[in-house]
């Protein structure tokens, strides 16, 4: 992977997760439905088939997801 598309899935992740973490602050979704949809992310990559490299980058992928949700949702974020 090219740093430039590294650093453009950074990003997007970290927009993503700021758009959710505020439509939880501005009580447009709650908590359980954000929750909700970071699963089912996770759980596309989980399930995504392929190639074994395109499976280890779909297996990363799920792991980052499952990790916003353990460090910022599942808990509640400080």
């Amino acid at each position: 992977m090219s740093d430039q598309n590294h650093y453009s899935g950074m990003a997007a992740l970290s927009i993503c997760e700021a758009l959710l973490l505020a439509m939880n602050d501005r009580k447009l979704l709650p908590e359980r439905e954000i929750v909700g949809i970071l699963r089912d992310a996770a759980a596309a990559h989980e399930n995504a088939i392929g190639s074994v490299a395109a499976t280890e980058s779909h297996q990363a992928v799920a792991g980052l997801i499952n990790m916003i949700i353990a460090g910022g949702y599942s808990s509640g974020r400080p």
